[in-house]
């Protein structure tokens, strides 16, 4: 399994470093009668979740995060209100965040991909490798060119991520269907199979059963009906899109900063920060906090007493101790995370012993 696809393996705790506080965002991206489909097979279904290449479209998607694992600073997180994701249907995309009073925009025009930052006012040029700019499929984009917030803002991607880590490891089946901003789908279900180390339950995908497009992403975990993480459309329609949605300038006085992404085929030249350890549902990922979050001394001062990890630990965590040292885990349903005293953490949707499995291993 690549290095991409375990990342989505574990996106639905890994990101949810930054979850908490964040509540429920959004009403449920679709509702109504269950609409008459045709029946279909669920490895064809699968099939064209790994394969769609959407056609031109527009549409608004929502978020529902009730993971309720800490924030971490310094790490990513899926801590969005709403996104506008624009398609033309030929390669080129738009994606606008709204995270509070800031906004980040995500802008694919041919060979060049834009990453724009409101709140610092600041912009980062990608020229994407030949083999992309003319192999590019639907919304396929090379790592270290966006944050995790871009990849899961966007429910077709964020499904077919998650599909690909987990199938080989999962029972599949087609469980009836549903309407999604407004458009009937099918419910495509992914479970664990015995012997998956995991704290969830299913991964639930409806997929449009026109365009075979995943219209939204549900994680849930045992014990409850409601979703630990919903990522979906609240609104949805196809057709062209105007030609300059798809062109960026950065607005006067922009700091731009110019890089060449990772497509993923090669060894990074130096070793990551951090990686990932097992395979499927159990996958965990394993890091270290960025330094500077470390340095409890030098946030004393800070205007946000969140910033200081160790205090924010030792209020929602819980001590433990291993061959790996000492520090807190914080557990909930859906996820658990153990972070060190020394800055190390393992993140998953597992139990504890599988973290600190992982940690001793590293």
């Amino acid at each position: 399994m690549t290095t991409k696809k375990r990342a989505a393996a574990v996106a639905v705790t890994g990101t949810a470093l930054g979850a908490v506080g964040l509540g429920f965002l959004a009403m449920p991206a679709g509702a109504g009668e269950a609409p008459q489909l045709p029946p279909i097979g669920a490895e064809e279904l699968v099939q064209s979740v790994l394969d769609q290449s959407p056609s031109a479209l527009a549409g608004t998607v929502r978020i529902d995060n009730n993971l309720g694992l800490p924030a971490m600073p310094g790490t990513g997180m899926l801590d969005f209100d709403a996104a506008q994701i624009h398609y033309d249907g030929k390669g080129d995309s738009r994606i606008s965040i709204a995270q509070r009073s800031a906004e980040t925009t995500i802008v694919r025009d041919g060979e060049t991909l834009w990453t724009y930052e409101s709140g610092s006012n600041s912009a980062t040029k990608f020229t994407l490798p030949t083999e992309l700019t003319h192999h590019d499929k639907g919304t396929q984009r090379p790592e270290g060119s966006e944050g995790t917030e871009g990849q899961f803002a966007d429910p077709a991607t964020a499904a077919a991520s998650l599909v690909s880590a987990v199938q080989e490891t999962s029972t599949v089946a087609v469980d009836g269907t549903a309407r999604v901003a407004d458009r009937p789908a099918y419910e495509l279900v992914l479970t664990p199979k015995p012997g998956e180390r995991t704290l969830l339950r299913e991964v639930r995908v409806a997929v449009d059963s026109e365009t075979r497009l995943p219209l939204r992403l549900s994680v849930l975990t045992n014990g409850t009906t409601d979703p630990a993480l919903e990522i979906g459309f609240s609104d949805i329609s196809f057709g062209d899109q105007p030609a300059d949605l798809f062109r960026f300038t950065p607005p006067q006085g922009a700091k731009v900063t110019e890089r060449q992404p990772d497509v993923g085929h090669s060894a990074p030249a130096e070793e990551p920060d951090g990686r990932f350890v097992g395979e499927g549902w159990d996958t965990v990922y394993v890091g270290k906090a960025p330094a500077e979050v470390l340095n409890n001394e030098r946030q004393q001062d800070s205007e946000n007493p969140e910033a200081d990890l160790g205090s924010l630990l030792d209020r929602i965590g819980t001590p433990v101790n291993g061959e790996f040292g000492s520090g807190h885990v914080v557990s909930t349903k859906v996820g658990t995370a153990l972070i060190t005293d020394d800055g190390r953490f393992a993140i998953g949707a597992v139990p504890q012993q599988v973290l600190i499995e992982a940690l001793e291993n590293k």
